[in-house]
């Protein structure tokens, strides 16, 4: 529970919270009603969310060449009017709760903050000469059936992002809402819903997703993706539920192909959510993968700008990885092969084992001098910064293991990068260490 020291005047709204740190990673407790959740939320992790917020700003102000303001003016004037009332409560408790602890921040940074990865797909609408640089993030896969070693679910994904937003990755949120699913779910201070979107749920759902890279297209008008993305984990019952709250609304916003698994029906699902178009694909004899690399070509042809046939760029290469992977493991996947799957450093363009880079599975782009166009120049920061995996087992107890930086053991210090690459020196301010810890067995508490 929280420490007596944090209770004080607000003791009735934190009782139920609690916090705790092991290899890297800051367990968090939430529980109660939006705006209870959202204030134990802001006060737990007062000073991580408003370090996390001067991230988004340096990030977003840097990335598309626009003030703060005019975020903050788009998440008041677009964004707000399409936030289910639960949910702005809760975004307005981590707010208040944030503030009473020191944190230099309101609610509008705190929804900028939210949004800030749909915010790329924003700009670009905005601007018919950008090039759609939705990046790629992510390597995920999900088994059952003939594909796993008991026939039962396997679920597994590493986060690949920039090491400046994903050194701070590491929050690992057990919250029980007083309405919907409990949710055990990764995380960024101040975000009310994953941001990569790994979360196992009370309902027997475990989620996860990849980017669908070189995406371009955004509804104003539409639902804010962080809002889908929370309601489908808090609300989906199925893989069913959970593909109708998440097109309910769709803006387009940080587009993504959506592995879902059920380990009630023993089955999985494979949801490619573009703006336009949106394929479901089930089954529970097989797996479905995902590394960026858009499915549907109707979506491809329409909605992307990728290049399907060129095997030398990340998200094909690493298609053809988990290809060979799924080949070699069929009927033996469980945990410790599907971690294995997440630390690969098999290069399957220039065939070569133990060659880190943007077309590894386990991504290390700062060990490239290819870069990851159009997201990431040559040597950028970048790559799997965490990894987590379940089984069937494991899901039913609302249990993961997760590894906090590169899931193969690689560091990334900060002071040796900068000395070699100082085209990134814009960072420096914020950029730090991401260091290896070991995988580790998280549950939700009781």
């Amino acid at each position: 529970m929280a420490p007596a020291a944090l209770l004080g005047k607000d003791g009735s709204r934190l009782r139920a919270s609690s916090r705790s740190g092991r290899h890297g990673w800051i367990a968090v407790r939430l529980e109660g009603s939006p705006a209870d959740i959202g204030y134990q939320h802001g006060y737990q992790l007062a000073a991580e969310i408003d370090d996390s917020v001067k991230v988004s700003r340096l990030s977003l102000e840097h990335g598309t060449r626009r003030a703060w303001s005019f975020f903050r003016d788009a998440a008041q004037s677009m964004l707000w009017a399409g936030v289910d009332e639960e949910y702005r409560e809760e975004l307005k408790g981590i707010a208040e709760g944030a503030a009473a602890r020191g944190a230099k921040i309101d609610l509008w940074d705190v929804v900028v903050h939210n949004a800030n990865i749909e915010f790329g797909y924003y700009t670009a609408s905005l601007d018919r000469n950008q090039k759609p640089a939705a990046p790629d993030r992510c390597s995920a896969f999900a088994a059952a059936g003939g594909a796993t070693r008991d026939g039962k679910i396997v679920i597994g994904h590493n986060n690949w992002s920039g090491y400046l937003e994903g050194s701070r990755w590491n929050i690992m949120f057990d919250i029980r809402p007083t309405k919907g699913h409990r949710i055990l779910m990764d995380g960024v201070p101040g975000l009310i819903h994953s941001g990569d979107d790994f979360g196992v749920t009370s309902a027997g759902l475990v989620i996860t997703e990849t980017t669908i890279t070189q995406f371009s297209g955004f509804d104003p008008q539409g639902k804010p993706e962080f809002v889908r993305a929370r309601k489908a984990m808090q609300y989906g019952r199925n893989i069913d539920e959970f593909a109708a709250l998440m097109r309910e609304g769709n803006n387009g916003g940080y587009a993504n192909c959506w592995l879902v698994a059920d380990i009630n029906a023993n089955e999985i699902g494979r949801l490619e959510l573009g703006l336009k178009n949106v394929t479901l694909d089930r089954t529970k004899d097989g797996a479905f993968t995902g590394a960026n690399f858009p499915i549907n070509p109707k979506l491809a042809a329409e909605e992307t700008t990728f290049p399907m046939n060129d095997l030398s760029v990340s998200a094909n290469a690493r298609r053809v990885r988990w290809d060979q992977l799924m080949a070699e493991y069929k009927g033996r996947i469980d945990l410790e092969a599907g971690k294995r799957f997440l630390s690969d450093h098999y290069d399957s363009f220039d065939k070569k084992q133990n060659s880190p880079s943007e077309r590894t599975l386990c991504g290390h782009v700062d060990l490239s001098p290819r870069g990851l166009a159009p997201w990431q120049d040559a040597w950028g920061p970048a790559g799997a910064v965490q990894a987590k995996i379940t089984d069937a087992a494991l899901a039913r107890r609302m249990t993961l293991e997760a590894a906090m930086g590169h899931p193969c053991g690689i560091h990334f210090r900060t002071s040796d990068f900068l000395a070699k690459h100082k085209d990134f020196a814009w960072q420096k301010p914020l950029l730090r260490d991401l260091t290896a810890h070991p995988w580790t067995r998280f549950e939700a508490a009781v």
